[in-house]
C-alpha cells in the first residue's frame, strides 16, 4: 500500500484557557497523498488554520501545543522536531499561503527582495541566480512586468499582485506540500478564479501537494480533489469533493452548501447553521410576481436619490517639478434609486464603487456632477447642513472592528451619534433605545457594556448595523459589509439586513465584489468598471442575460460548485 505524503494521526491540540490547556483539535485523523489538492472547510473556530499551523510548527508559543497524535511527514513526526529542523523544513519541504498578503509581506522591504530571502536561506545560489529565480517565478506567477515588481514595495501593487508574490515565495524552493489558508477572501471573484486556476496550473507542473483551507464550499469544490469538513475542532465528514458537494452527509455540511445564495433562486430567507440543527430550514421562495408587484410599487415614487453626471478625480504629481496627471475614480456616473431599493454595485477592485459610496456619502467632494437627495443638490450644502444630513445617509462598514473604539463599551458606541443628532432627551431614553436596538440585532440587553474585543466577526458586524440604524437612517451604504465573514454568519447578516429594510423602509446601496451575495440582495444591478458604468439592469435579468463581455466576465468567475 502507497505510503501518504503526510498523515495526522489523532491529532490533539490544546490552548491555554486561564491556568489549563484545554483541547480545542480533537483527535483528528486525515492524510495528504502526493500529487493531491486537498480541501479544508468549516466557518471560523472550526479549527482549519490550526491545525495547519500545527504542520509547519506555527503555533502560537506558551499558549499551545500539540497535547497529543503525531504529524509524519515523509517518516517523521513534525511535532517532536527542533526548531532548527523545522526552520530548514518550513519554506523549503513544506511552505504556506497566508489569507492577508499585506500583513504576510513586510512593508518595508521590496517584494523582490522578500523573495530572495527564501531562496538565500535554503539554497546555495549566487545574488545573481538568485534574482533571476526571482524574476522566473514572477513570471511563472503571471506577474505583469517581473522586473518592475521585483522593485516595488508591497503598497505600490494591487491585492491579486501582492498575492502572487506570496504564492512565488511559497513556491520559490519547490515544496512538497503547499498550505493555502484563506488565499482569496478579500479578492476580487476574477482575481479569486485567477488565484485558483494559478494553484491548480502550479500543481500540476510540479506535482506538488496543497492543503487549500476556506469556509466556502462551492469555491473548494473548484480546485480540491478530496475535502474534508470540519466543526469545532472535529472532522464531521470527508470524501471526494464531488460526493462532498453533491450529496453532503453531515447535517452541518448540508447547512454550509445552503447558507450561500443560490443564482438559481431567490429565497425569502437565507438558511443559517442553527435553522439546519434546529430543523427549523423555511424555503419559501419570492416568486418573479411577487417581485414584478413589489418593484412596480417602487418605481412609481420619485427617486430618494439621483446621481447625475458624477465624476471624481484625482492629481498625483511625479516628483518636485513633475507634470500634475489626473486619474479619474468615477467617470461621468448617472442612475437613480428608490426608496426601499436595494441598488447592488459591482465591479473589480480599483473600478470606483467605494469611491462612488464616499461621494454619495459626501465623505469625497465630487468634482464634477450632481447628487440630488430628495430633491436637493447635496454637492452644494454647506458643511453644517451636511453634518445634520449625516443622520440620514448612513454607511455599514467593511471592518467593523477598526470603525469602533476598543476603549468604549459597545453600548456607549451605540449612544453616541444619538447624542451628536440631539435624538431622544436624555441618556436614560437613549440608553433605552440602544437595549432594543442590541435586541433588534441578535444581540440583547448582557452585550451593552462589553468592549468590541469580546465579540466575534459576526456579531461586530450585528454592532456595526446597530450603530447605522440608532440614527432611524433612510439611506444606508453598505460597503463591502459581509466579505469577510463566514458563510453562515453572512447569512444571518444578510437575512437581517432584508428585515430591518421591512421593517424600518431602509433603502441600500450594496456594495460588494460578491456576485452571489449581491444577486440575492439587489432589485437592480449597477456594474462598474474603471470608473465607468459599465451596465445597469434588474438583478435577475442580469445575470440570465448580461449584455457586456465583461459583466459575463463577472459573472462566469462566480463559484459554481462541481
Amino acid at each position: 500500500m502507497k505510503t501518504p505524503l503526510l498523515n495526522i494521526q489523532n491529532l490533539e491540540i490544546s490552548f491555554k484557557i486561564e491556568k489549563e490547556f484545554l483541547p480545542i483539535i480533537k483527535r483528528i485523523n486525515y492524510t495528504l497523498e502526493s500529487n493531491e489538492i486537498l480541501g479544508i472547510v468549516g466557518e471560523s473556530g472550526s479549527g482549519k488554520s490550526v491545525s495547519s499551523l500545527a504542520i509547519v510548527g506555527l503555533l502560537p508559543q506558551n499558549i499551545s501545543k500539540v497535547s497529543d497524535g503525531e504529524i509524519v511527514f515523509e517518516g517523521k513526526n513534525i511535532a517532536t522536531l527542533s526548531k532548527k529542523e523545522l526552520q530548514n523544513l518550513r519554506g523549503k519541504q513544506i511552505s504556506m499561503i497566508f489569507q492577508e498578503p499585506m500583513s504576510s509581506l513586510n512593508p518595508s522591504l521590496k517584494c523582490g527582495f522578500q523573495v530572495a530571502e527564501i531562496l538565500e536561506q535554503h539554497t546555495k545560489l549566487s545574488k545573481k541566480e538568485i534574482k533571476q529565480e526571482v524574476l522566473q517565478l514572477f513570471s511563472r506567477v503571471k506577474l505583469p512586468d517581473p522586473e518592475k515588481i521585483y522593485e516595488s514595495y508591497p503598497h505600490q501593487i494591487s491585492g491579486g499582485q501582492k498575492q502572487r508574490v506570496m504564492i512565488a515565495m511559497a513556491i520559490a524552493c519547490k515544496p512538497k506540500v503547499l498550505i493555502a489558508d484563506e488565499p482569496t477572501t478579500a479578492l476580487d471573484v476574477t482575481v479569486q478564479n485567477e488565484i485558483i486556476q494559478l494553484l491548480k496550473d502550479i500543481q500540476q507542473e510540479t506535482g506538488m501537494s496543497i492543503i487549500f483551507i476556506s469556509h466556502d464550499l462551492a469555491l473548494v469544490s473548484e480546485i480540491a480533489n478530496r475535502v474534508l469538513v470540519m466543526y469545532q475542532g472535529e472532522i464531521v465528514e470527508q470524501g471526494s469533493a464531488v460526493d462532498v458537494f453533491h450529496n453532503p452527509q453531515h447535517i452541518y455540511t448540508q447547512a454550509l452548501i445552503s447558507s450561500r445564495p443560490s443564482l438559481a433562486v431567490r429565497l425569502k430567507r437565507l438558511p443559517t447553521i442553527k435553522d439546519y440543527l434546529e430543523n427549523s430550514v423555511n424555503s419559501e421562495i419570492i416568486t418573479s410576481e411577487e417581485r414584478k408587484k413589489a418593484q412596480e410599487k417602487l418605481y412609481r415614487q420619485d427617486p430618494i436619490l439621483e446621481v447625475r453626471n458624477v465624476e471624481k478625480e484625482y492629481f498625483s504629481t511625479a516628483g518636485l517639478f513633475g507634470k500634475k496627471t489626473g486619474f479619474k475614480a468615477v467617470n461621468d456616473v448617472s442612475f437613480k434609486i428608490y426608496e426601499g431599493e436595494t441598488l447592488g454595485l459591482v465591479g473589480e477592485s480599483g473600478c470606483g464603487k467605494s469611491t462612488l459610496g464616499n461621494t454619495i456619502l459626501q465623505l469625497d467632494k465630487a468634482t464634477s456632477g450632481q447628487i440630488f437627495y430628495r430633491g436637493v443638490d447635496i454637492t452644494k450644502l454647506p458643511s453644517e447642513e451636511i453634518r445634520s444630513l449625516r443622520k440620514e445617509i448612513q454607511i455599514i462598514f467593511q471592518d467593523p472592528y477598526s470603525s469602533l473604539n476598543p476603549r468604549i463599551p459597545v453600548g456607549k458606541a451605540i449612544m453616541e451619534p444619538m447624542k451628536v443628532h440631539n435624538l431622544y432627551k436624555n441618556d436614560a431614553e437613549r440608553k433605552q433605545k440602544t437595549l432594543e436596538i442590541l435586541d433588534r440585532v441578535g444581540l440583547g440587553a448582557p452585550f451593552f457594556n462589553r468592549y468590541p474585543h469580546e465579540f466575534s466577526g459576526g456579531q461586530r458586524q450585528r454592532i456595526g448595523i446597530a450603530r447605522t440604524i440608532a440614527l432611524q437612517p433612510k439611506l444606508i451604504v453598505c460597503d463591502e459589509s459581509v466579505s469577510a465573514l463566514d458563510i453562515s454568519v453572512q447569512a444571518q447578516v444578510l437575512n437581517l439586513l432584508n428585515e430591518l429594510k421591512e421593517n424600518f423602509g431602509f433603502t441600500y446601496i450594496f456594495i460588494s465584489h460578491d456576485l452571489a451575495v449581491v444577486k440575492y440582495m439587489s432589485d437592480q444591478v449597477l456594474v462598474m468598471n474603471k470608473g465607468k458604468i459599465e451596465e445597469l439592469a434588474d438583478a435577475d435579468v442580469l445575470y440570465e442575460n448580461p449584455q457586456k463581455e465583461y459583466t459575463k466576465k463577472l459573472i462566469e468567475a462566480i463559484p459554481k460548485g462541481n
